[in-house]
């Protein structure tokens, strides 16, 4: 199947996306995933980002999408690259950068690519099954938040 500059299945460039590890109190938000990649698999809300849009109005506009919550974008966590290939041939290529944010109030309900969302604590974690990056961007975000005085 050929590609072109715009599809995310084999694409000719990576595609930047924004994940978001959004807190309240001692709780993680996490989304089911609705669609591939990793359909099916829990993770941070996030998606790519759009021309003239910064980091932070795609993490927050993202969060709102999926789960209906408005958040605060505290920091930068970090810069993953998420790169699937299948005999030999990249499928998938994002650079995921990550952002820790908090959400006050509201309840989420999963909308758009999630199929489910819920609150998690850093111990329920390791069940989740995780991608391990994922993990890393969680825990790596409670370093960032007290940083940030929380």
């Amino acid at each position: 199947m050929p590609s072109d500059a715009t599809s995310r299945l084999h694409p000719q460039r990576p595609i930047v996306g924004v994940g978001v590890v959004v807190w309240r109190g001692d709780s993680v938000l996490l989304v089911r995933r609705g669609k591939e990649p990793n359909k099916g698999q829990w993770s941070i809300p996030g998606g790519a980002q759009q021309l003239g849009e910064t980091v932070f109005a795609a993490a927050a506009r993202e969060v709102q999408e999926e789960t209906g919550l408005e958040v605060e974008v505290r920091a930068l966590v970090d810069v993953v690259d998420g790169i699937m290939q299948e005999a030999g041939r990249v499928v998938y290529h994002y650079t995921l950068v990550d952002v820790v944010a908090e959400s006050l109030e509201g309840e989420p309900v999963a909308a758009d690519d999630a199929a489910a969302v819920g609150w998690f604590t850093l111990e329920e974690l390791p069940a989740l099954q995780l991608w391990s990056e994922t993990e890393r961007i969680i825990r790596e975000s409670v370093a960032r938040l007290e940083q940030q005085g929380r």
